[in-house]
């Protein structure tokens, strides 16, 4: 009985940590913002850009420490104080926004909200995984899947929001709806008891079980380690900083293909292109988590790597519209696919037990990707910056090609 109970449990958990990564995922929805706030103060837009660049590098790093916190503290107690800054700090964009201020917009926004965001992040996906591991793939699709889609709600609204209240306003209210739901499901989270398992599932060899599981120290010391925070690292500088200019080259493609010259009017429409794709992130998380639990983690991660790189060599002579969105689908498919294949990479290669700290401390290659790729599309022309980025997929291929599963010193013996 008590394993039922738990049973029906977990799926009103992974409800709860949809609904965080939800929240969660409105950050990426950044270039829907550039254009208005630039135009509010006066400010040029790859300056605006930049904000992105440091709310993501801020939320690489401080995932870290999540991964830490929730190891020793819990979920609740860590979910719950990331949820309470990243409600304040996007408050305080509001505020800076009010003002005038570059610099309290980069404060509040970019560092408090980081924190939070990070903070938060990783909450879901490590007590998900310990919930989950007869369905370790899906589980973190699901997850991570609401993060993707949280650009999506907010590519749709955002427009019209910013239409009727302003951009300042804007904030103030998404600020108070993020503390409100995003703190609402923290207070659910929770771990499973000690040594609980599944009615009837055995893990399998090909994986690393909880008594075996690799700590922190340990995984540290291998170079499969440093081989995953490098295939995240490389896939997320292609696809973040496409998502950091995907709006404005949105616009310049709908504008050169259907001669529109309005500024309010590309806006919207190239939101919306950002609102489609930004869809794709979000299936995309679920659907290369579902291959992986099919041809595995390392063939998911060379497909991806090896697709993505040709598309990025295509994408500067593409000029219709239709064919632009279809491509950028993809690749923001890809983008959240990495992110929903790393949880299980880490947990298959070092186990479950520390996955916390593990995997906290593999998102700093986020917070890393996201300054190099935003500072690649910001400062380069754009068949610069995607020909980058194909250069970086392209060495991923190699990376995950040559990846092999870690052993502890005794499996030598």
């Amino acid at each position: 009985m008590v394993n039922e109970n738990l049973e029906s449990k977990r799926w009103g958990l992974a409800l709860a940590g949809v609904v965080m990564m939800l929240i969660l995922g409105t950050v990426y929805a950044w270039s829907v913002f550039v254009k208005p706030i630039a135009a509010l103060h006066g400010w040029e837009v790859n300056v605006v850009s930049r904000v992105f660049m440091l709310i993501i590098g801020t939320i690489g790093v401080s995932a870290a420490f999540g991964g830490m916190l929730v190891d020793k503290k819990g979920p609740k107690f860590v979910a719950t104080l990331g949820s309470c800054f990243y409600g304040v700090g996007v408050l305080l964009g509001g505020v800076a926004l009010h003002l005038g201020s570059f610099w309290f917009l980069l404060i509040g926004y970019g560092i408090v909200a980081g924190i939070g965001n990070g903070l938060t992040y990783v909450v879901p996906i490590a007590t998900l995984i310990r919930w989950f591991p007869d369905k370790r793939g899906l589980i973190t699709g699901l997850a991570v899947m609401g993060f993707g889609f949280g650009a999506f709600f907010i590519g749709m609204i955002i427009p019209g929001l910013i239409n009727n209240v302003g951009v300042a306003n804007s904030f103030f209210i998404l600020g108070v709806v993020y503390l409100v739901l995003c703190g609402g499901a923290a207070l659910i989270l929770k771990n499973p008891p000690t040594g609980w398992l599944p009615k009837g599932f055995t893990p399998a060899a090909t994986t690393v079980s909880a008594a075996d599981s690799f700590s922190w120290a340990e995984a540290k010391k291998t170079r499969q380690w440093y081989m995953l925070w490098c295939m995240l690292f490389l896939n997320v500088t292609a696809g973040m900083g496409l998502l950091s200019k995907l709006s404005p080259m949105a616009q310049e493609v709908i504008a050169l293909a259907r001669n529109i010259s309005d500024p309010a009017q590309l806006a919207i429409l190239g939101g919306g292109v950002l609102a489609t794709a930004s869809i794709f992130n979000g299936l995309g998380r679920l659907f290369w988590a579902a291959v992986s639990d099919k041809i595995g983690r390392k063939g998911t991660y060379m497909t991806m790597f090896i697709t993505q790189a040709i598309l990025y060599i295509l994408l500067p002579q593409i000029t219709s519209v239709l064919v632009f969105t279809i491509i950028a689908c993809y690749l923001l498919a890809c983008l959240g696919g990495g992110f929903a294949v790393m949880p299980s990479f880490a947990a298959d290669s070092f186990g479950p037990t520390y996955i916390g700290k593990v995997y906290g401390f593999l998102l700093t290659a986020w917070g890393a990707a996201g300054v190099v790729g935003g500072f690649v599309f910001a400062e380069f022309n754009k068949q610069q910056s995607l020909y980058a980025a194909a250069g970086c997929l392209l060495l991923g291929f190699v990376i995950a090609l040559l990846f092999t599963r870690p052993k502890h010193v005794s499996e030598y013996k």
